[in-house]
């Protein structure tokens, strides 16, 4: 299918679709750091455009006849990093949801936080997708099981024109993991250390973990360990002056980025992409997923 990528950051989301088989035609993307980062990876066009101007927007976006529309609207009001008051870039949410509702694809998928699903913005949103005529699935997708070793809890919706709800709840259900991959199924032994540092949001929060779990999830910052952490009861071992913290390339590859990935922008800029960004590999789960239920719907 012709999928047009909005929000499309460095390019998570319509890497895991196009690997999953997809035709990506075009992106949409705001941030011109990201933008120069996702024209080094991809040929299709990345258009610099501000969404919020949707009459605008959905004139652009039909130029290329999209049969599907992938998006993830910035998550930042939404997210456990915040303060949890929706602002904005909320907004954007119900944006993206009068874009669908004026160009009409035949599906769309938007991903986000999994608080979004409890937001006013996404009340909106889902108003303006129904009275399009959209079935929706809806549902939280754990990272860890969709071959991502990142416990990374991320909201769907994937709607399809004239179908019931949850049409697809069991495709995505019956296609997860029974187990959550770790860093060492992921990598096996060629990452050099056992155990590494990510900074917590506070110390109620554990800091140390093993290669023998899933990774916390990627934020948008990396830090090395300040000489005042306490240390936390749950750590995986205790702190030292050897523990390893991640670096920027070996948090693109917990993200599922390809090695060969390039990266552009300030050391800061890359780290707030590379957590900003969808895992290829839950995209690619999703894109696979999506690829199942319209074979199966013979849409």
């Amino acid at each position: 299918m012709r999928v047009v990528d909005l929000f499309a950051g460095c390019g998570g989301l319509s890497l895991g679709f196009q690997n999953a088989g997809h035709d990506i035609v075009a992106a949409f993307e705001q941030w011109d750091t990201a933008i120069n980062c996702y024209k080094e990876n991809f040929h299709h066009p990345i258009i610099q455009f501000d969404l919020s101007d949707t009459d605008n927007a959905i004139e652009r976006i039909k130029a290329y006849t999209p049969d599907m529309i992938i998006g993830g609207p910035p998550c930042q009001d939404f997210s456990q990093a915040g303060k949890r008051i929706e602002h904005d870039r909320a907004e954007l949410t119900e944006c993206y949801a009068k874009i669908i509702a004026g160009i009409t694809p035949r599906c769309f998928v938007m991903e986000n936080v999994d608080r979004t699903r409890k937001s006013q913005a996404y009340a909106k949103a889902r108003s303006i997708f129904k009275e399009a005529g959209y079935g929706l699935t809806e549902i939280v997708l754990d990272a860890s099981l969709c071959g991502t070793p990142q416990k990374r809890k991320r909201f769907i919706c994937f709607g399809i024109k004239d179908k019931e709800d949850n049409f697809a709840f069991d495709a995505f259900t019956n296609r997860l993991s029974k187990k959550s991959m770790t860093l060492r199924d992921y990598f096996g032994d060629t990452l050099g250390f056992e155990y590494y540092y990510r900074h917590p949001r506070n110390y109620n929060r554990r800091a140390v973990f093993s290669i023998d779990e899933p990774a916390p999830t990627m934020r948008g910052v990396n830090r090395p360990v300040p000489k005042g952490y306490p240390g936390h009861k749950n750590d995986a071992c205790p702190v030292n002056e050897n523990l390893h913290v991640l670096s920027t390339s070996e948090r693109a590859l917990i993200q599922t980025f390809p090695a060969d990935y390039k990266w552009i922008g300030s050391k800061t800029e890359v780290e707030q992409m590379i957590g900003n960004a969808v895992p290829v590999n839950l995209a690619q789960f999703i894109g696979n997923t999506v690829n199942e239920v319209m074979e199966e719907g013979n849409i």
